[in-house]
């Protein structure tokens, strides 16, 4: 399920830069030059810094992608070890899928509050730990709980692709969504070779073990990741937002707009006089969202008349995923 972003201003709302041209704003009241999040970003364009978080981002949906792939091979071989019923079976799959449900609205939520980094540690942290110690599972039901708190963490996966984007100019997110989805091909490739080469040699245990290993390998690079501006500049916290943005531009050796950076949300832009793909989404719902104090702001900001119809296609597009992943362990399970 897609991570909603909710924003919310703070004390903090400009910091200058030093850089130079761009496409930058005028803020009448102040008459001086601003610049929001995505001006930034498609003035310091696409680099090395966004190699970099895709690398991060990618792993994340790499070993999900393995984590899923896993349930087709450890499930028979589970049943012939411990004599379970194809009931038993099947319902390691279940409770992985129920798993996933619950942690796909909690993620979401969590991520818009605490920040996408503490997001994905604690995404990390549940499936790593969670998968490592499914390889010492000594019966059926504990097994049973520590797939279905994979499943949990599985949920939040959604995440790791939100907080990519959130690095990406505009005018490069339908592109670099496309090479961030290979990376789920991939790790079912590998988790498919994986599986060839473990279980004849090893057993089933050793394959959960080495499951896990790329969530694990996520922990240890988790201290140099950067939290998203856009979450930042949501949140008010411009200055933080700021010194990510120039460290993008230093990276990627360019230069940030001229001006002061702002929130969108203290930008009145008008968006019928100048419509175009860069003008943000949100603004017809800003006013909604000030209003609306419960945590389901984020959620009624899904149906704007801006949003409404790009809501229901990526509903459909998911539903239709989970349906085709749906049938194809229900049909690998009928095949046994």
């Amino acid at each position: 399920m897609p991570v909603n972003y909710q924003p919310i201003v703070d004390d903090e709302t400009s910091i200058p830069t030093s850089s130079s041209s761009s496409s930058s704003r005028r803020m009448d009241d102040e008459n001086q030059l601003v610049y929001t999040v995505d001006d930034a970003l498609t003035s310091a364009g696409f680099g090395k810094f966004q190699f970099l978080v895709l690398a991060y981002a990618g792993l994340g949906w790499f070993a999900e992608a393995m984590e899923i792939m896993i349930l087709s091979f450890v499930g028979p071989v589970v049943k012939s070890q411990w004599n379970l019923s194809s009931t038993q079976e099947s319902l390691l799959s279940t409770v992985v899928f129920a798993g996933m449900l619950v942690g796909a609205y909690s993620w979401g939520l969590f991520s818009d509050y605490c920040g996408r980094r503490k997001g994905f540690l604690g995404i990390t942290i549940i499936t790593s730990a969670a998968g490592l110690l499914s390889t010492f599972s000594p019966n059926y039901v504990s097994l049973l709980i520590l797939r279905c708190l994979v499943g949990v963490g599985l949920g939040g996966g959604p995440v790791f692709s939100s907080w990519f984007l959130e690095f990406v100019p505009a005018s490069h997110r339908g592109t670099w969504m496309v090479v961030f989805s290979t990376f789920w091909t991939f790790g079912t490739i590998f988790e498919a070779a994986l599986a060839w080469i473990v279980l004849p040699r090893l057993n089933w245990r050793w394959l959960l073990a080495i499951s896990s290993l790329p969530s694990i390998a996520q922990l240890f690079f988790y201290c140099i990741v950067p939290e998203s501006p856009r979450y930042l500049s949501m949140k008010g916290r411009i200055t933080e937002a700021h010194n990510i943005l120039e460290k993008i531009a230093q990276l990627n050796q360019s230069k940030l707009p001229p001006g002061v950076l702002v929130s969108d949300s203290t930008i009145g832009l008008d968006e019928e006089s100048a419509p175009s793909k860069y003008t943000p989404l949100l603004s017809s719902t800003r006013k909604l969202l000030s209003d609306c104090k419960s945590g389901f702001s984020s959620f009624v900001m899904l149906f704007s008349s801006k949003l409404t119809r790009t809501t229901l296609l990526l509903w459909l597009l998911f539903f239709g995923k989970c349906i085709l992943l749906l049938w194809y362990h229900i049909a690998d399970f009928g095949a046994k």
